[in-house]
């Protein structure tokens, strides 16, 4: 019995991290061009972050909208947006920020 579980443990540990699943940790920065809006790095001139938390796949918290990210860099023309995502240890703590970049 002890066996089977150790063995279905590790089949498990092997599927997720083929998944391209982290198990430990991720850092990813993302471009988010599905937002319609181009990327013009001649006129950014200011950068806006928002970000927002999960706890233990159980509690969120926070604000991480393009809109709470241009107020935060005091923007009023979005050029492009971006994303950056940490996650630790199988997702049990989660941060997703938003980042705005504009004029």
């Amino acid at each position: 019995m002890r066996n089977r579980i150790l063995n279905l443990a590790l089949v498990l540990l092997m599927a997720l991290s083929l998944s391209g699943c982290a198990i430990l940790y991720n850092d990813l920065k993302i471009p988010l061009p599905s937002l319609g809006i181009t990327a013009d790095t001649q006129a950014r001139t200011s950068v806006g972050k928002a970000s927002c938390a999960s706890y233990v796949w159980v509690v969120s918290t926070g604000d991480c909208s393009v809109e709470a990210a241009m107020k935060n860099g005091g923007i009023t023309k979005v050029h492009h947006v971006d994303a950056e995502v940490q996650s630790y240890v199988f997702g049990i703590y989660t941060k997703f920020t938003t980042v705005v970049y504009g004029e």
